[in-house]
């Protein structure tokens, strides 16, 4: 069990919920610099009919809009999968600290596959990237997720 397992259990249940709602299992928790919990959400993308509602993108909204700021400097992200470039770009727009995630996403990834975005020239800003937390958890949940559509 690591230090980060709390955090990334909460995302976990974030993860759930998003499947029981028939979303894909995606969870995304933010803490600030102190490791309070400000937001926690999972994904709502076919809920709200809306592409960008992803976790990462609902907890950086609720975590700005409690704090006042569009700055989220000093908080870290919890998120069960990989960030696309989306997400990943709001990361660093937020100035988010760090980020933990836990599946790599090969596909639609934006942080260490893909579009690798804090990677790039235009980054304003590049978090302290940490992947692989529960990472057995996380891409177990996504991949019976996937096998139940087929």
């Amino acid at each position: 069990m690591t230090r980060f397992a709390p955090m990334m259990d909460l995302a976990l249940e974030e993860a759930r919920a998003a499947r029981d709602r028939g979303e894909i299992p995606v969870g995304a928790v933010l803490v600030d610099p102190k490791g309070t919990v400000i937001a926690r959400a999972g994904n709502r993308t076919r809920e709200l009919s809306d592409p960008t509602a992803h976790a990462e993108m609902l907890v950086i909204r609720e975590a700005c809009a409690r704090l006042g700021s569009e700055r989220l400097t000093g908080c870290a992200l919890y998120v069960t999968l990989e960030p696309c470039a989306m997400c990943a770009a709001a990361v660093s727009a937020a100035r988010i600290a760090r980020l933990y995630y836990g599946a790599a996403d090969p596909k639609s990834g934006g942080v260490e596959q893909g579009a690798r975005v804090f990677a790039r020239e235009q980054s304003h800003h590049a978090p302290e990237v940490h992947g692989g937390i529960a990472e057995t958890e996380c891409v177990g949940l996504l991949k019976e997720f996937f096998e139940g559509l087929r």
